[in-house]
């Protein structure tokens, strides 16, 4: 006889291991939260995500496979409390969990953020006992659960943009007991029915610190904030708020993976081969290639990131295999062709992209190549700049 599955039961062990695996990697400086994290069922907030197959017949489409209890209980219990991001929307679009089909192709706009990542979050945040919070991106709720069950669901306050993903985190968070402040709101403006906060803590990225959310916090509380362009270089920054209204704080070590904030997309790059018609005719030889941007490494990761901050609205895209900056804002193109075992560089438009580029990894080099965190970022009303002894001061420029 084959006994029903009882997630509740079967997760003990499951969390159990989750639990010591997080604290052999040394990924939270605070124990507490992971005492929260053996306590608070994970599987609550998962209904069913994707996982990615490869299919030969795709026409290099990724396939998203439905994971659910009903399609492969184990399987989706396992994942649900491994260390491993879990794709739960794609473009946006709620899925039916009780009924979910194969997806062909589509982008993650939601994800079941991988436990060490929360627990380096909430840690490096430095919340104590006593503290209120203010949670930028509900998601699916576990990380609010777990700020509930340490902090007490009264100095919880949390939002999310998406109304169907706060609907399902609300309903998961009541059925496991916690009852925090939950609203629907755009993270840009935080959530002033409940300010002043001790601590805002941001699940997503954004552009530039957004100000509104220094203003939420009480002087001598702390922000910490994901930072994100549109190079996708990604950085994230412990603020202290200062009783002027000043903030200042560094940035924070290692690298990040987190969704940017809905309202701060890429814009749309219009037809890629009408961009290749403003590049002028005349070539230089490249002082640097582009794969000091886009080599999958961590130190490239942040070159991106100081490189948003002096061309904030460039893209990287690949026309016919070969990498373009493009810039929607200003109408400025530059490109890179190999010639040998050399590149040549042609630029067009008002801004000459590439020049910048290298000018900030020239001394980005000249500075012996630091790590993020030897930078301080500092904030003075609609200032926002980005410090290094060694280094020339870089500004995060306003988005448009």
């Amino acid at each position: 006889m084959t006994l029903p599955a009882d997630p509740d039961q079967d997760a003990v062990a499951l969390r159990s291991a989750m639990v010591k695996g997080l604290a052999e990697a040394e990924c939270c400086a605070n124990p507490a939260w992971l005492t929260a994290a053996g306590v608070v069922p994970r599987h609550a907030f998962v209904p069913g995500f994707y996982l990615p197959t490869v299919v030969p017949e795709a026409q290099d489409l990724t396939v998203w496979q439905p994971v659910t209890p009903g399609l492969d209980y184990g399987r989706w219990l396992a994942s649900t409390y491994s260390d491993a991001t879990l794709i739960t929307q794609l473009c946006g679009e709620e899925t039916d969990w009780t009924s979910p089909k194969a997806r062909r192709g589509g982008v993650p706009t939601s994800r079941f953020t991988l436990p060490s990542l929360i627990m380096r979050t909430w840690s490096d945040a430095e919340i104590h006992e006593g503290h209120t919070v203010l949670e930028i991106g509900t998601g699916t709720g576990y990380s609010t659960a777990l700020a509930c069950e340490l902090l007490g669901s009264s100095h919880v306050t949390t939002i999310e943009i998406d109304s169907a993903r706060l609907e399902r985190a609300a309903r998961a968070l009541r059925a496991c007991g916690y009852a925090p402040t939950i609203a629907q709101a755009d993270g840009l403006y935080g959530y002033w029915p409940e300010a002043w906060f001790d601590r805002v803590v941001s699940a997503c990225s954004f552009r530039v610190v957004p100000h509104v959310l220094i203003r939420q916090v009480r002087p001598a509380g702390k922000l910490l904030v994901p930072l994100s362009g549109w190079l996708h270089g990604g950085a994230r920054v412990l603020l202290t708020v200062a009783e002027d209204g000043t903030a200042e704080g560094p940035l924070l070590p290692g690298g990040i993976s987190c969704m940017p904030s809905r309202t701060e997309s890429a814009a749309a790059l219009g037809n890629l081969a009408d961009w290749t018609a403003g590049l002028a005719d005349a070539s230089r030889p490249a002082r640097h290639t582009h794969h000091r941007l886009t080599d999958p490494t961590d130190e490239a990761s942040h070159l991106r990131f100081l490189a948003q901050c002096v061309v904030p609205e460039a893209q990287m895209a690949f026309i016919d295999g070969l990498p373009h900056l493009v810039d929607v804002v200003s109408g400025s193109v530059a490109s890179l062709t190999p010639e040998g075992d050399s590149w040549k560089v042609r630029e067009g438009g008002p801004l000459a992209l590439w020049t910048r580029i290298e000018q900030l990894i020239e001394s980005f080099d000249a500075a012996g190549r630091p790590g993020p965190e030897t930078f301080t970022l500092r904030v003075e009303g609609t200032a926002q700049s980005l410090l290094h002894p060694q280094m020339p001061e870089l500004r995060l420029p306003v988005p448009y």
